[in-house]
């Protein structure tokens, strides 16, 4: 089968000829029809620091996609082949406490899809039955092949309750775009979304938000007086990895706030302990997504009309794969996804 293959421990993918995958008796294999680039995916293409550290070559990158299950494993109950079925790219180890307690995305053990694994660049991607995801309700093909990083948006939006609340979003890539758009479906009041790529803002304003903020030329607190927020505001979501948007986000939160953080920092940063302290803000990192009830989420707000298709703003073959990903890596983009059917 046709794979991109992290094929040497250099810069670069390769689109290779390489075995399809077998399976066990636990495990599903699904034929691929798209998949969603992810900045992962773009570490290791570049092959920095981070993917020098976390990958072994030669890999089949990807973990965001969906395809049609075309075989199951004797043991495999309630998925068919057939089935339109997304995954789950965080294999965990069933064994740890948490795992044993039901709290699998907590599992000390995980394995990432395409990255500690072949993963789902590929025409077909074999997974355990645990980590398959089937939908059961009609989803378009590229919004189904970005549930991955749409679970890391909807995971992060839904850790405090939001109906009635003012929301302050730093950073509008494709999953604060995605996270501010939860918000709004969800019931805040008013959802502020912050970034310097007026491109980006651009598309969070499509989705509905009520402010996007150029931090270049203007301020949150600017923010605040334009919308007549009086105390600050109420949740925080963190997706830029940003120092100065975390310490932006503490300085403009009300006392008791709560802020949930997606965002990676490149390197560690220093914050205002005592305006957390005195204000009594909870902080409460994200990684990854709840299994399941992050998905059940994620597909009950797409049957109640949440509508993700203005971040999908790049669509390739896969084997152009090279302008695909120069797309994904120049800022100008929501998600970016390739097409495995051509």
């Amino acid at each position: 089968m046709k794979a991109l293959v992290k094929d040497k421990a250099e810069p670069g993918l390769w689109l290779r000829d390489v075995p399809e995958p077998s399976i066990g008796p636990g495990d599903v294999l699904i034929k691929v029809l798209r998949t969603g680039i992810c900045g992962t995916d773009l570490h290791i293409r570049a092959y920095d620091g981070w993917a020098r550290q976390a990958v072994r070559t030669p890999l089949v990158l990807g973990h965001e996609f969906v395809g049609q299950v075309a075989e199951v494993g004797r043991d495999v109950k309630d998925i068919r082949v057939g089935d339109l079925a997304s995954g789950e790219g965080h294999l965990v180890c069933g064994k740890c406490r948490n795992c044993l307690a039901g709290r699998r995305h907590l599992c000390r053990n995980t394995v990432g899809l395409g990255v500690g694994r072949d993963g789902a660049f590929a025409e077909y991607v074999a997974l355990p039955a645990g980590n398959v995801w089937v939908h059961r309700v009609p989803v378009d093909l590229d919004t189904a092949a970005i549930f991955d990083p749409f679970g890391n948006a909807v995971h992060t939006a839904l850790s405090f309750p939001l109906v009635g609340e003012d929301i302050l979003i730093t950073g509008a890539g494709p999953i604060g775009i995605m996270a501010a758009s939860v918000a709004a479906h969800a019931g805040a009041r008013n959802v502020v979304i912050t970034d310097v790529s007026e491109y980006r803002l651009e598309l969070a304003r499509k989705v509905g938000v009520d402010l996007a903020v150029n931090v270049a030329d203007t301020t949150i607190e600017a923010a605040q007086r334009q919308l007549g927020l009086r105390e600050g505001f109420d949740v925080g979501l963190e997706m830029s990895g940003r120092p100065e948007a975390m310490r932006a986000m503490i300085a403009n939160m009300t006392h008791g706030g709560r802020i949930a953080v997606l965002g990676l920092p490149a390197e560690e940063f220093a914050v205002d302990v005592a305006r957390i302290v005195t204000s009594m803000i909870t902080i409460k990192g994200v990684y990854g997504r709840e299994m399941f009830e992050t998905w059940y989420a994620m597909s009950v707000l797409l049957e109640r009309g949440l509508d993700l298709s203005p971040v999908i703003t790049g669509r390739y073959p896969y084997q152009e794969f090279d302008a695909a990903f120069e797309d994904a890596a120049s800022g100008r983009c929501g998600k970016v996804v390739l097409d495995w059917t051509a």
